[in-house]
């Protein structure tokens, strides 16, 4: 864990702004603090000591009370100055915090899209809720697979990172930021001061003042293993209770709700001790930087008394350096005391650089992007994706064609490569051979050549696991277009087969109130609104009785005649017979049915 981590000045602007600001207002405190120092000195010594050098003579004078009321009007002028440069640093300390956690929101969620769906869902290494064709077809959603947990766990730690994670960098801008450089520029400014002033007292500061910040990388070792821990308890509380409460009705049907009682119990406790630990740390480093500033400003004001005993050193600049040094080692010690408080913004800092520099899937170079084409047909020649940690691709050398008023349908066991293949198409996933062929009028292109975006607005795509929003039925429908008009989505809703149950239904979080039949065809509804020419279709009919499958069917066969091309991953006999070509990649062969 840094104290400056370089990569915000990479991925926010305004944090190297914010630097500068804070150096020119800690330059100014530093000047304000000597000359607070200075004008204490002159007073109290020609209080004290009118006859002494330095002193503006006796104060029972009339010139000497004048002299003595300027220097009070100045004192509050330097006091005024310094709660000004104090208030101009936090404000500047809040702006620039807020700046830079919209900064790192935006580049976070943007990189987590533009990385995909597959790394979201934790499959870098396995093919996309492969196993879930079992679970697919049952109308409870009980069957959920164990991949489906695996890709909340990223998702939560997602959303932990987003909201939490990036609030707790006010810390570290508000507090420990501004503190860092005053420890920084007002230490050094001061044993400038006190050095020109009382050389022996100078280097007795410039010899004990780097125990302060020695001791306190110290205690910051610690207190980063102690928040890397406690940073890891907090996901995995949150990844435990998005699970807990996703997989809350299947829990109940099978009567185990209540035992997840005690893992929610351990995974708070586990949090619970990692926080105090790191406030029992916290409060430790306090006691051992103090003491360690004590005991040398002790030494520097012992020194100090025996010089000015024995006529060594005049009153005045023994004033100055007593005055002074306690300012020395004070921005040291709140540095240290405030790392504590931004170490939860640090730790989750470093998470959030871990997402941005994940590479996301490339897409050709700039120059070379072009419009997405019209598709008239899109081939796939010998593609291959390596996963890592798998012995072989998957897919392996596949070769498919997928034709404008044709339907092509992908068939294999789980683990083949079927949903890392349409995630090919979708440009989410890169392969490691072959190629992807976009025909058109014009010609031909290669897929990596084409806008990902652009491309993506042509292609509709129902995941095996859609996502349903907090709304009605004819909001989620409208999703892809939101200003459908009515009848479209009422045209797209029949067309999916959802006549049973009314557009202005209300949908719960992640669908809750409807059946996994319902949910995949609200998620079909939406995609046969947008209209567009390519649709890949991931087991569009799991969870249909035979009814409203033989619509469905029906439906896509309607979109072929009308010129779209159709991709369908499917199990299900039905869809395999009505599809123009069955693509079985366990055979990575092509057959077409007769």
């Amino acid at each position: 864990m840094r104290s400056l981590d370089p990569r915000l000045l990479r991925h926010a602007r305004q944090t190297a702004v914010h630097i500068g600001v804070l150096v020119a207002l800690g330059t100014v405190a530093a000047f304000l603090i000597i000359a607070q120092a200075r004008l204490l000195a002159g007073a109290i010594t020609s209080v004290f000591a009118p006859h002494a050098p330095g002193a503006k003579g006796t104060v029972r004078t009339a010139e000497g009370l004048a002299a003595l009321t300027g220097t009070i009007v100045a004192l509050a002028i330097v006091l005024a100055g310094r709660a000004l440069v104090a208030w101009a640093t936090e404000a500047s300390s809040y702006r620039a915090s807020a700046a830079v956690k919209s900064t790192l929101r935006r580049q976070l969620l943007g990189h987590a899209v533009a990385l995909g769906p597959r790394w979201l869902a934790g499959g870098a290494g396995r093919e996309d809720g492969a196993s879930r064709e079992d679970g697919a077809g049952r109308e409870d959603g009980a069957g959920r697979e164990d991949g489906a947990g695996r890709g909340e766990h990223s998702t939560a730690e997602l959303v932990t990172l987003a909201t939490q994670g990036i609030d707790a960098l006010d810390g570290y801008f508000a507090s420990y930021l501004p503190q860092l450089v005053l420890a920084i520029v007002i230490p050094l400014a001061v044993v400038a001061q006190i050095g020109s002033a009382d050389l022996i007292a100078g280097a007795t500061i410039a010899l004990t003042l780097p125990l302060i910040p020695l001791f306190g990388a110290l205690v910051g070792r610690a207190t980063q293993r102690h928040t890397r821990r406690r940073w890891l308890a907090l996901a995995r509380l949150s990844h435990h209770f998005l699970d807990v409460v996703a997989g809350l009705p299947t829990l109940k049907v099978f009567g185990r709700a209540k035992a997840q009682t005690q893992a929610i119990r351990k995974v708070t406790t586990d949090y619970r001790q990692a926080t105090m630990g790191t406030l029992r740390l916290a409060f430790l480093s306090s006691l051992v930087l103090e003491f360690t500033a004590t005991l040398s400003v002790a030494l520097v004001a012992v020194g100090i008394g025996l010089r000015l005993v024995y006529g060594h050193l005049d009153l005045r600049t023994g004033l100055l350096v007593l005055i002074l040094a306690p300012e020395a080692y004070l921005p040291l010690r709140q540095a240290a005391a405030q790392f504590h408080a931004s170490a939860d913004g640090l730790a989750a800092a470093a998470e959030v650089f871990g997402v941005l520099d994940k590479p996301a899937p490339a897409a050709g170079s700039a120059a070379a992007l072009r419009p997405a084409p019209d598709p008239l047909a899109i081939r796939v020649e010998d593609v291959s994706v390596t996963h890592p940690g798998r012995a072989g691709p998957a897919p392996d050398r596949i070769r498919l064609r997928i034709a404008r008023g044709q339907i092509a349908a992908l068939a294999g066991p789980s683990g083949c490569g079927k949903s890392t293949l349409a995630a090919v198409l979708l440009g989410f996933a890169r392969p490691s051979a072959g190629r992807v062929i976009v025909q058109d009028r014009e010609g031909e292109t290669d897929l990596t050549e084409i806008d990902p975006d652009d491309w993506r607005s042509r292609v509709a795509w129902l995941p095996q696991d859609p996502v349903l929003f907090p709304g009605t039925i004819a909001s989620n429908i409208r999703l892809g277009v939101p200003d459908a008009a009515a009848d479209d989505v009422a045209a797209a809703a029949r067309a999916a087969a959802l006549t049973e149950i009314g557009l202005e239904t209300p949908v719960g979080e992640r669908g809750s109130g409807l059946s996994a039949g319902q949910r995949r065809r609200v998620a079909l509804a939406r995609a046969l609104l947008t209209a567009r020419p390519v649709l890949l279709l991931d087991e569009p009919t799991a969870g249909l009785d035979a009814a409203c499958e033989a619509q469905v069917i029906e439906t896509l066969r309607g979109l072929a005649a009308a010129g779209h091309a159709v991709l369908v991953v499917t199990h299900k006999p039905a869809p395999l017979a009505a599809a123009d070509r069955v693509i079985r990649l366990d055979l990575a062969a092509e057959k077409v049915p007769t």
